[in-house]
């Protein structure tokens, strides 16, 4: 029989409790936003199971179409955004990496400079402006389409690649296209599937800049909604003018419940998302691709 070590069981035992520090204040917006709005006094901040089932604080929220046109604003901006940061991310690191590419430590000084000392918000707002792409999805979704630190990352993870698969290729006759095509990006995958991760999470809850640049409530995404209520405290975003709801209905209704109800909507993607990027994290990516 196997001993367990009394370090396993400190270690495992740290982790337990950091997975609860997590896990609770969700389950615990879960439970507040499934009680029923005559019981939500008795809840505390640690209770996680309901206190009289109700579903009414869903119903408020998805029949606003406010909250449905949001949820679509922010999938598009988010799948989108992201997947031109990738393209783009990609692209550069694989020119960068590049033995021959002439002038490689110019651009990377200047990248560097970019990172370091990053325009004011004034001197952005003017070049978004002068473009045109105020009051556009553009304006938030080109915004740092290249993160100079993620670029960095999957740089060095195109250097990883040994030099005898991209020799082998050479001599079969690919070129640059096939090569970044059909080589870099399927050994990239878990580095890809990272670097998507964190643009993905930064354009769902980016909403500072949807805030200036999108003046049109019908282009604003879920986290700008979702602020409108939290803490400007504007309940008309979320009951909307029109509700399906009676006056004595929403009389009764607890904004409290109806806040988490909406922090639970605007988190359940990126909680989905996460069992989706785990299985690219497996080990043996590289291996069998030479034969020594």
């Amino acid at each position: 029989m196997k001993k367990i070590r009394f370090s396993s069981i400190v270690i495992y035992g740290i982790l337990f409790i950091i997975t609860l520090t997590m896990l609770i204040p969700i389950l615990n917006l879960v439970a507040i936003s499934l009680t029923n709005p005559s019981n939500v006094h008795k809840m505390n901040g640690l209770s996680i199971i309901p206190k009289g089932f109700s579903m009414i604080n869903y119903k408020v929220l998805l029949s606003n179409p406010q909250i449905g046109k949001s949820i679509l604003n922010s999938i598009f901006i988010t799948v989108v955004g992201t997947s031109l940061n990738l393209i783009f991310t990609a692209l550069a690191a694989y020119t960068l990496t590049r033995p021959k590419f002439v002038g490689k430590n110019f651009f990377m000084i200047l990248l560097i400079i970019i990172m370091v000392f990053e325009p004011g918000l004034i001197q952005e707002y003017l070049v978004v402006m002068k473009l045109g792409l105020l009051d556009s999805y553009a304006s938030v979704i080109l915004y740092k389409c290249v993160n100079v630190y993620y670029l960095i990352i999957l740089m060095r993870f195109f250097e990883d690649v040994p030099d005898s698969i991209l020799e082998a290729a050479r001599v079969d006759g690919a070129g640059h296209f096939t090569i970044f095509t059909k080589i870099m990006l399927p050994l990239s995958k878990p580095a890809l599937a990272t670097l998507g991760l964190f643009y993905g999470v930064f354009h769902w809850n980016e909403f500072f800049r949807s805030s200036i640049y999108l003046s049109s409530q019908w282009k604003w995404p879920l986290q700008l909604v979702l602020r409108q209520f939290v803490v400007v405290k504007d309940t008309t975003s979320m009951l909307g003018v029109n509700s399906l709801l009676s006056y004595s209905e929403i009389s009764n209704l607890d904004y409290g419940s109806l806040q988490a109800g909406t922090i639970i909507i605007a988190i359940i993607p990126l909680l989905a998302l996460y069992p989706i990027i785990l299985k690219y994290y497996v080990k043996g990516n590289l291996e069998g691709g030479v034969k020594e």
